[in-house]
C-alpha cells in the first residue's frame, strides 16, 4: 500500500478535488443544501478561508487558506463528507467500508495541491470557476448556480502568496 505524504504547512492555501464514489451521480448538487450545511458546521468548529469553491454533480473544486498555526485539513474534510452523508441511503458498500464504518458515498481519498505563488493561486481559482464550462453543464462560469464565482464583485481572484 502507498504511503501517502502530505506537506502540513501551517496556515497553508491548499486547492482540493473531492469526488464521490459513484461517478456519473448527481448526488452533490441534488443535495447542495446538505452539503452546505455540512461546510458550515464544519467552518464554525474549524474555521478555514474559502477562496473559491464549486460543486458539480460527482465531484467538487475548492481553493482554501487555513488560519495562522493550522494545518489540519484532514480533519475538515472528514467532518465535512461524514455531515453530508448522515441520513443519506447508503451507496455500495464492500467490507473495507463496513469495517472502517464508511457507507460508501465518498471517495476514500481526495487530491490537494499547495499553492506556491500568486499565479498558481489564480490558476486554480480560475480552473475551480471554469470547471463547470469545462464539463458542458454551462456555456459561462457565472450561469453555474453551485460556485463561489458568485460572491466576486469582479469574477477575478485575488492575489495570494
Amino acid at each position: 500500500m502507498p504511503n501517502y505524504i502530505r506537506p502540513r504547512a501551517p496556515g497553508a492555501t491548499i486547492f482540493f478535488t473531492v469526488t464521490l464514489a459513484e461517478r456519473g451521480s448527481d448526488l452533490l448538487v441534488r443535495e447542495i443544501d446538505r452539503l452546505r450545511g455540512a461546510v458550515v458546521a464544519t467552518r464554525r468548529e474549524r474555521p478555514f478561508a474559502v477562496d473559491a469553491w464549486v460543486v458539480l454533480p460527482d465531484h467538487m473544486h475548492c481553493v482554501w487558506t487555513l488560519p495562522e498555526g493550522d494545518r489540519d485539513f484532514p480533519t475538515r474534510w472528514r467532518l465535512i463528507k461524514s455531515r453530508f452523508s448522515r441520513g443519506l441511503p447508503k451507496g455500495p458498500l464492500r467490507a473495507s467500508h463496513v469495517a472502517r464504518m464508511e457507507r460508501g458515498i465518498w471517495q476514500r481519498r481526495y487530491w490537494e495541491h499547495h499553492i506556491r505563488n500568486a499565479e498558481d493561486y489564480a490558476a486554480h481559482v480560475q480552473y475551480c470557476w471554469h470547471s463547470p464550462v469545462k464539463h458542458g453543464f454551462v456555456t459561462c462560469p457565472e450561469a453555474w448556480p453551485y460556485s463561489s464565482i458568485h460572491r466576486s464583485t469582479d469574477a477575478t481572484p485575488h492575489a495570494r502568496p
